[in-house]
């Protein structure tokens, strides 16, 4: 029986290793995927990357336009801030890498595709361990969001589905992620992770994301396939 599910896919390292545990959970996955005014377009060229590799029924791109609120380094004229190791990532609270309410927005829009292709499961790449310290990464939100779509849907007020949010990673680590991925069969040579990557798509090693995958790949003992401008 098909079992239609919504995948977040951003195209970097969490996003795709959960479009791959999605597929082995039985799911028929329907990857949605932002241009929202962010930085660099080297993310969403991983995205269809890693869609058309891992055969999703369909991939859509929505469009909607964060730059017009600012107040990110992603979303406005701020500069990335860069770090020589993660303690001094860690030490900062929210960064300034953090784009107000995105995961909230993305998920809406992921609610309205779920009614439309019959999904009652949508997946996320949120985790809670290894992360850059975003608010709407943690548990007690995605619970908060998994109550509010069954109040929020025609599915879930007349009661013929019930919306289920999935976080397959919210505890594991980063190298957690890495071995799991790699278990199923995870390309990571096609996806991107870095916040500001440069003209030929070379990850800068040094963004808050770009430590924390790097720590991922060596603590699980593989090298990370993408490409550094240090290197």
């Amino acid at each position: 029986m098909d079992r239609p599910a919504i995948v977040l896919l951003s195209g970097g390292l969490d996003s795709t290793t959960v479009l791959a545990i999605a597929k082995d959970q039985g799911f028929t996955p329907y990857a949605l995927s932002f241009r929202y005014g962010q930085r660099h377009s080297i993310e969403l060229e991983a995205a269809q990357r890693v869609a058309q590799v891992q055969g999703v029924a369909r991939h859509v791109i929505a469009d909607i336009d964060l730059r017009v609120f600012g107040g990110s380094a992603l979303t406005s004229d701020i500069e990335v801030p860069k770090h020589e190791t993660l303690e001094s990532v860690e030490e900062g609270g929210v960064p300034i890498t953090y784009v107000p309410a995105r995961n909230t927005i993305f998920l809406s829009f992921a609610l309205a595709f779920a009614e439309t292709v019959g999904a009652s499961d949508i997946f996320t790449g949120v985790t809670a361990v290894d992360y850059s310290g975003y608010p709407d990464c943690r548990p007690e939100y995605m619970e908060a969001f998994s109550t509010m779509a069954n109040l929020a849907t025609r599915a879930g007020v007349e009661g013929t589905s019930k919306m289920t949010l999935h976080s397959p990673l919210m505890a594991l680590s980063k190298a957690d992620i890495v071995r799991e991925g790699l278990r199923l069969g995870v390309d990571y040579s096609l996806t991107s992770s870095c916040y500001d990557p440069d003209e030929q798509g070379r990850a800068c090693g040094k963004c808050d994301t770009c430590l924390l995958r790097l720590k991922g790949f060596a603590e699980a003992g593989v090298k990370d396939p993408v490409r550094y401008q240090s290197a």
